[in-house]
């Protein structure tokens, strides 16, 4: 699919009059307004472009922890989800998952697993009407848990393969360029050698490499954006009881990405890495250190969707990604009420 958009650029819009009073937005051509779009009561503010403040190059949403199911009406939420992201008064230029699209493989049977994928599949096509770039979460791995799925590992299509065909992918890491921003999406699942039925948060060496690389080639005046399943830098799971061992806090390896310090140094280093979005905690923080802005962007599920529980209310992020390298995030809940509270 085609993801490339125009920018107007800001002497060009003054000279044709469109910046002024009126509080239009200056962006890509298919971030304008649908036609007969109707506002929602949590849309975004109009960003008004002006001398003091930067034009929009992109606006994202981030769609993390969809975990569509026939049960609790999930199918239906996200088809409401996705509406809600397309009749926003400024439509995004494109859609990230945030992984964990489905719910789930990773301990399920191939017909269960089959029937997920063509769910998630057939609402994305009806309902997506933006380009969209896919990240791979633990609940989308077939079969690493062998006994409930009942698989063996040779299947052709265990582990990670069932989720890049079906969503067309030739690696579950990757990166492109739109609109003056360099999108990295990462790999963040991996099996943990300490638990045969379980995963661990990283990169391994060879995704690691290719990230050093991939950033290397960067122009250091390009800002960088990257999404990953699990958090990079988190703290939305020390408020939890269990984390606290004796007179120190402990957080599993599924939690938060083991080499968050070497990621965190590489990005610092490189100085135009900007913003990392993740999901998989359905919570939701923001940590800001040396430059670099790390948002765990909560659920569209909410609390798988039995409710918001204490978690947080079922939502999506909305980034505006700028011209000049800075962004503006928001979450944004779609109005959801779930079947089973």
């Amino acid at each position: 699919m085609n993801m490339s958009h125009g920018m107007l650029d800001r002497r060009q819009a003054l000279k044709a009059g469109v910046l002024g009073a009126a509080g239009v937005w200056v962006a890509g051509n298919n971030m304008g307004c649908a036609t007969g779009a109707p506002k929602s009561q949590h849309a975004s503010r109009t960003i008004v472009a002006s001398d003091a403040e930067p034009l929009v190059a992109l606006r994202v949403a981030h769609l993390s922890d969809i975990h569509v199911q026939p049960e609790l009406l999930a199918n239906r939420g996200l088809g409401v989800c996705l509406k809600h992201v397309m009749a926003l008064e400024r439509r995004p230029g494109l859609v990230v998952t945030g992984g964990d699209m489905i719910m789930d493989s990773f301990g399920q049977e191939a017909a269960r697993t089959k029937l997920l994928w063509e769910m998630f599949n057939g609402i994305v096509k009806d309902e997506c009407g933006v380009p969209i770039m896919y990240t791979l979460g633990n609940h989308d791995i077939w079969g690493w848990n062998k006994g409930r799925s009942k698989t063996s590992g040779i299947e052709p299509s265990w582990g990670k393969k069932w989720a890049l065909d079906v969503l067309g992918l030739s690696t579950p890491y990757h990166s492109v360029d739109r609109n003056g921003w360099h999108i990295v999406v990462l790999d963040s699942t991996h099996p943990d050698p300490d638990n045969s039925d379980g995963y661990i948060a990283k990169l391994d060496e060879a995704q690691m490499s290719w990230l050093e690389s991939d950033l290397s080639r960067v122009d250091p005046k390009t800002p960088v954006a990257v999404v990953s399943h699990i958090p990079i830098m988190t703290i939305t799971h020390l408020v939890e009881p269990k984390q606290v061992k004796g007179n120190d806090y402990f957080i599993e390896g599924g939690i938060m990405h083991i080499d968050a310090a070497k990621l965190h140094r590489l990005f610092a280093k490189s100085g135009n890495v900007k913003l990392c979005l993740s999901g998989h905690i359905h919570r939701r923080d923001r940590i800001e250190m040396d430059g670099v802005t790390y948002i765990c962007d909560g659920a569209v599920s909410g609390s798988w969707w039995k409710g918001r529980g204490d978690r947080c209310d079922e939502g999506y992020g909305v980034v505006d990604l700028m011209a000049d390298g800075s962004f503006k995030h928001e979450y944004m809940t779609f109005g959801w009420k779930a079947a089973t509270a």
